[in-house]
Protein backbone atom coordinates (compact mmCIF):
# COMPACT_ATOMS: atom_id res chain seq x y z
CA UNK A 1 0.00 0.00 0.00
CA UNK A 2 1.31 3.26 -0.75
CA UNK A 3 2.78 5.61 1.65
CA UNK A 4 1.06 8.79 2.58
CA UNK A 5 3.05 11.89 3.00
CA UNK A 6 1.74 14.41 5.56
CA UNK A 7 2.80 18.01 5.26
CA UNK A 8 1.54 19.99 8.24
CA UNK A 9 3.99 22.00 10.60
CA UNK A 10 5.01 20.26 13.53
CA UNK A 11 3.94 18.79 16.02
CA UNK A 12 0.47 18.24 14.83
CA UNK A 13 2.48 16.37 11.67
CA UNK A 14 3.60 13.90 13.93
CA UNK A 15 0.66 13.30 15.48
CA UNK A 16 -1.51 12.95 12.29
CA UNK A 17 1.01 10.13 10.99
CA UNK A 18 0.24 8.02 14.30
CA UNK A 19 -2.96 8.20 13.96
CA UNK A 20 -3.31 7.45 10.21
CA UNK A 21 -0.72 4.67 11.12
CA UNK A 22 -2.78 3.16 13.63
CA UNK A 23 -5.57 3.00 11.09
CA UNK A 24 -3.59 1.00 8.78
CA UNK A 25 -2.56 3.73 6.24
CA UNK A 26 1.00 3.68 5.55
CA UNK A 27 2.28 8.04 6.61
CA UNK A 28 5.24 9.34 6.85
CA UNK A 29 6.03 13.38 8.24
CA UNK A 30 7.74 15.70 6.12
CA UNK A 31 6.60 18.95 7.57
CA UNK A 32 6.64 21.85 4.72
CA UNK A 33 5.23 24.62 7.20
CA UNK A 34 6.83 25.77 10.64
CA UNK A 35 5.40 27.63 13.06
CA UNK A 36 7.39 30.27 14.38
CA UNK A 37 6.40 32.33 17.85
CA UNK A 38 7.43 36.01 17.43
CA UNK A 39 7.93 37.87 20.54
CA UNK A 40 6.97 41.04 19.20
CA UNK A 41 3.36 40.01 19.42
CA UNK A 42 3.50 38.91 23.02
CA UNK A 43 2.42 42.62 23.85
CA UNK A 44 -0.58 42.47 21.90
CA UNK A 45 -1.64 38.70 22.96
CA UNK A 46 -1.25 39.95 27.14
CA UNK A 47 -3.54 42.62 26.09
CA UNK A 48 -6.22 40.45 24.11
CA UNK A 49 -6.07 38.40 27.18
CA UNK A 50 -6.40 40.98 29.76
CA UNK A 51 -9.83 42.15 27.61
CA UNK A 52 -11.21 38.12 27.63
CA UNK A 53 -10.26 38.02 31.25
CA UNK A 54 -12.41 41.27 32.20
CA UNK A 55 -15.72 39.45 30.58
CA UNK A 56 -18.17 39.48 33.49
CA UNK A 57 -16.90 42.06 35.53
CA UNK A 58 -17.36 44.83 33.18
CA UNK A 59 -20.35 45.67 30.54
CA UNK A 60 -17.94 43.84 28.01
CA UNK A 61 -18.58 43.95 24.00
CA UNK A 62 -16.48 41.05 23.20
CA UNK A 63 -18.53 38.29 21.89
CA UNK A 64 -16.66 36.19 19.36
CA UNK A 65 -13.09 35.27 19.49
CA UNK A 66 -11.84 33.79 16.75
CA UNK A 67 -9.44 31.16 15.86
CA UNK A 68 -8.60 30.18 12.31
CA UNK A 69 -6.69 26.97 12.55
CA UNK A 70 -5.45 24.63 15.61
CA UNK A 71 -1.91 26.75 15.64
CA UNK A 72 -3.46 30.02 16.37
CA UNK A 73 -5.30 28.22 19.61
CA UNK A 74 -2.30 26.54 20.95
CA UNK A 75 -0.12 30.15 19.95
CA UNK A 76 -3.06 32.05 22.03
CA UNK A 77 -3.64 29.44 24.86
CA UNK A 78 0.24 29.53 25.46
CA UNK A 79 -0.25 32.69 26.51
CA UNK A 80 -3.16 32.18 29.08
CA UNK A 81 -3.26 33.27 32.68
CA UNK A 82 -3.44 30.88 35.41
CA UNK A 83 -6.33 30.21 36.51
CA UNK A 84 -8.52 31.27 33.56
CA UNK A 85 -12.16 30.06 32.65
CA UNK A 86 -13.74 31.14 29.28
CA UNK A 87 -16.38 32.88 29.92
CA UNK A 88 -19.85 31.57 28.54
CA UNK A 89 -20.91 34.98 26.90
CA UNK A 90 -18.10 35.05 24.08
CA UNK A 91 -18.05 32.89 21.37
CA UNK A 92 -14.69 30.57 20.39
CA UNK A 93 -15.14 30.34 16.50
CA UNK A 94 -13.43 27.56 15.40
CA UNK A 95 -12.92 26.80 11.23
CA UNK A 96 -13.30 22.75 11.67
CA UNK A 97 -12.80 19.96 13.71
CA UNK A 98 -9.25 20.07 14.05
CA UNK A 99 -9.44 23.43 15.67
CA UNK A 100 -12.83 22.42 17.84
CA UNK A 101 -10.85 19.70 19.06
CA UNK A 102 -7.68 22.02 20.44
CA UNK A 103 -10.17 24.70 21.79
CA UNK A 104 -11.76 21.84 23.87
CA UNK A 105 -8.60 20.08 24.63
CA UNK A 106 -7.83 23.63 26.19
CA UNK A 107 -11.06 23.70 28.08
CA UNK A 108 -13.23 25.70 26.55
CA UNK A 109 -16.59 24.73 26.93
CA UNK A 110 -18.48 23.20 24.06
CA UNK A 111 -21.38 25.44 24.96
CA UNK A 112 -19.01 28.13 23.71
CA UNK A 113 -18.10 26.83 20.62
CA UNK A 114 -18.84 27.86 17.27
CA UNK A 115 -18.17 25.81 14.27
CA UNK A 116 -19.59 24.55 10.81
CA UNK A 117 -21.84 21.65 11.30
CA UNK A 118 -20.38 18.57 11.61
CA UNK A 119 -21.89 17.37 8.47
CA UNK A 120 -20.51 20.20 6.14
CA UNK A 121 -19.20 19.93 3.16
CA UNK A 122 -15.94 22.16 3.79
CA UNK A 123 -14.44 23.72 6.52
CA UNK A 124 -13.62 27.44 6.78
CA UNK A 125 -14.84 30.97 7.33
CA UNK A 126 -17.28 30.84 4.55
CA UNK A 127 -18.92 27.92 6.27
CA UNK A 128 -18.97 29.00 9.75
CA UNK A 129 -20.10 32.48 9.01
CA UNK A 130 -23.47 29.96 7.16
CA UNK A 131 -24.04 27.10 10.01
CA UNK A 132 -23.02 29.26 13.08
CA UNK A 133 -22.89 33.00 13.32
CA UNK A 134 -24.57 35.04 9.97
CA UNK A 135 -28.12 34.54 12.31
CA UNK A 136 -26.40 36.87 15.31
CA UNK A 137 -26.65 40.56 15.51
CA UNK A 138 -23.00 41.78 15.30
CA UNK A 139 -23.26 45.72 15.48
CA UNK A 140 -21.55 47.58 18.36
CA UNK A 141 -19.81 44.17 19.10
CA UNK A 142 -16.50 43.66 19.19
CA UNK A 143 -14.28 40.63 17.67
CA UNK A 144 -11.15 39.27 17.63
CA UNK A 145 -9.22 37.72 15.09
CA UNK A 146 -6.85 35.25 15.76
CA UNK A 147 -4.61 33.89 13.16
CA UNK A 148 -0.67 33.67 11.87
CA UNK A 149 0.88 36.86 10.64
CA UNK A 150 -1.07 37.02 6.92
CA UNK A 151 -4.38 35.50 5.92
CA UNK A 152 -7.63 35.97 4.38
CA UNK A 153 -9.61 38.99 5.41
CA UNK A 154 -13.14 37.63 4.29
CA UNK A 155 -14.57 36.90 7.72
CA UNK A 156 -13.25 40.29 8.87
CA UNK A 157 -14.68 42.20 6.41
CA UNK A 158 -18.02 40.14 6.79
CA UNK A 159 -18.13 41.28 10.62
CA UNK A 160 -17.45 45.03 9.94
CA UNK A 161 -20.33 45.12 7.10
CA UNK A 162 -22.44 43.72 9.96
CA UNK A 163 -21.48 46.52 12.70
CA UNK A 164 -18.96 44.70 14.73
CA UNK A 165 -15.37 45.75 15.57
CA UNK A 166 -12.93 43.48 14.22
CA UNK A 167 -9.21 43.27 15.93
CA UNK A 168 -6.88 41.19 13.98
CA UNK A 169 -4.54 39.32 16.13
CA UNK A 170 -1.37 37.80 14.87
CA UNK A 171 -0.36 35.01 16.87
CA UNK A 172 2.26 33.09 14.85
CA UNK A 173 4.48 33.34 11.93
CA UNK A 174 4.06 30.51 9.30
CA UNK A 175 7.74 29.69 7.82
CA UNK A 176 9.25 27.88 5.50
CA UNK A 177 10.30 24.19 6.73
CA UNK A 178 13.91 23.97 7.86
CA UNK A 179 15.63 21.23 5.56
CA UNK A 180 17.87 20.02 7.86
CA UNK A 181 19.49 16.34 6.87
CA UNK A 182 16.93 14.30 7.95
CA UNK A 183 14.30 15.98 5.98
CA UNK A 184 16.56 16.19 3.34
CA UNK A 185 17.09 12.55 3.89
CA UNK A 186 12.88 12.21 3.82
CA UNK A 187 12.68 13.91 0.43
CA UNK A 188 15.04 11.98 -1.36
CA UNK A 189 13.33 8.70 -0.61
CA UNK A 190 10.17 9.54 -1.63
CA UNK A 191 11.62 11.31 -4.85
CA UNK A 192 13.69 7.86 -5.40
CA UNK A 193 10.25 6.31 -5.72
CA UNK A 194 7.69 8.48 -6.01
CA UNK A 195 5.28 5.91 -7.32
CA UNK A 196 4.89 4.42 -3.77
CA UNK A 197 3.72 7.92 -2.33
CA UNK A 198 1.14 10.05 -2.13
CA UNK A 199 0.25 13.61 -0.45
CA UNK A 200 -1.43 15.18 1.90
CA UNK A 201 -1.38 18.61 1.53
CA UNK A 202 -3.44 20.80 4.20
CA UNK A 203 -1.88 24.12 3.82
CA UNK A 204 -1.36 26.18 0.26
CA UNK A 205 1.91 27.08 1.57
CA UNK A 206 3.32 23.90 2.01
CA UNK A 207 2.54 23.41 -1.57
CA UNK A 208 4.59 26.75 -2.16
CA UNK A 209 7.33 25.67 0.05
CA UNK A 210 8.05 22.36 -2.05
CA UNK A 211 8.06 24.56 -5.18
CA UNK A 212 10.66 26.97 -3.13
CA UNK A 213 13.02 24.07 -2.29
CA UNK A 214 12.90 21.77 -5.41
CA UNK A 215 11.92 21.83 -9.14
CA UNK A 216 9.01 18.56 -9.23
CA UNK A 217 10.11 16.23 -11.92
CA UNK A 218 7.29 14.48 -13.63
CA UNK A 219 7.09 11.47 -11.92
CA UNK A 220 6.21 13.34 -8.61
CA UNK A 221 3.54 15.33 -10.48
CA UNK A 222 1.49 12.26 -11.34
CA UNK A 223 1.11 11.11 -8.01
CA UNK A 224 -2.35 11.32 -6.33
CA UNK A 225 -2.41 14.34 -4.07
CA UNK A 226 -5.21 14.86 -1.19
CA UNK A 227 -6.14 18.47 -0.31
CA UNK A 228 -8.18 19.42 2.19
CA UNK A 229 -9.49 22.62 0.98
CA UNK A 230 -10.46 23.22 -2.44
CA UNK A 231 -8.31 26.73 -2.33
CA UNK A 232 -5.53 24.27 -1.30
CA UNK A 233 -6.91 21.95 -4.53
CA UNK A 234 -6.37 25.05 -6.55
CA UNK A 235 -2.84 25.37 -5.42
CA UNK A 236 -1.51 22.02 -5.95
CA UNK A 237 -3.30 22.18 -9.90
CA UNK A 238 -1.60 25.34 -10.55
CA UNK A 239 1.23 23.80 -9.42
CA UNK A 240 1.05 21.31 -11.98
CA UNK A 241 0.04 17.96 -9.54
CA UNK A 242 -2.44 16.04 -11.95
CA UNK A 243 -4.22 14.00 -9.85
CA UNK A 244 -5.51 16.41 -6.74
CA UNK A 245 -8.46 15.37 -4.85
CA UNK A 246 -10.23 17.71 -1.75
CA UNK A 247 -11.01 15.39 1.11
CA UNK A 248 -12.69 16.80 4.20
CA UNK A 249 -9.74 17.54 6.96
CA UNK A 250 -10.87 14.30 9.09
CA UNK A 251 -8.72 11.13 9.61
CA UNK A 252 -11.00 8.65 8.71
CA UNK A 253 -12.23 10.32 5.48
CA UNK A 254 -8.42 10.80 4.56
CA UNK A 255 -7.59 7.19 5.06
CA UNK A 256 -10.60 5.87 2.72
CA UNK A 257 -9.77 8.45 0.26
CA UNK A 258 -6.13 7.06 0.25
CA UNK A 259 -6.68 3.78 0.20
CA UNK A 260 -9.00 4.52 -2.91
CA UNK A 261 -6.98 6.58 -4.52
CA UNK A 262 -3.20 5.44 -4.15
CA UNK A 263 -4.07 2.00 -4.91
CA UNK A 264 -5.31 2.39 -8.25
CA UNK A 265 -2.49 5.03 -9.60
CA UNK A 266 -0.68 3.70 -11.84
CA UNK A 267 2.89 3.45 -10.83
CA UNK A 268 5.45 6.01 -12.01
CA UNK A 269 8.77 6.01 -12.85
CA UNK A 270 11.88 6.84 -10.80
CA UNK A 271 13.39 10.26 -11.06
CA UNK A 272 15.41 12.70 -8.64
CA UNK A 273 14.93 16.38 -7.81
CA UNK A 274 17.41 18.86 -7.66
CA UNK A 275 17.49 21.26 -4.93
CA UNK A 276 16.83 24.96 -6.59
CA UNK A 277 19.77 27.19 -6.75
Amino acid sequence: MPTLIVTRPEPQCSAWVARLQSLGQPALALPLLRIETVPEFAATLAAAWAELSAVGASDSRLKLVMFVSPNAVEQFFARRPSGFVWPLDVLAGATGPGTVAVLQAHGVPDAAIAAPRADATQFDADTLWQHALAQRAWAGTRVLIVRGEAGRDWLATTLRAHGAEVQMLAAYRQAPPLWDAAAEAQLSAVLAAPQAHGWLFSSSQAVRHLLEHCTPPAALLAVPVLATHPRIAETAVAAGFRHVHPVRPEIEQIVTAAQNLLDTMPAAGRLSCPPSL
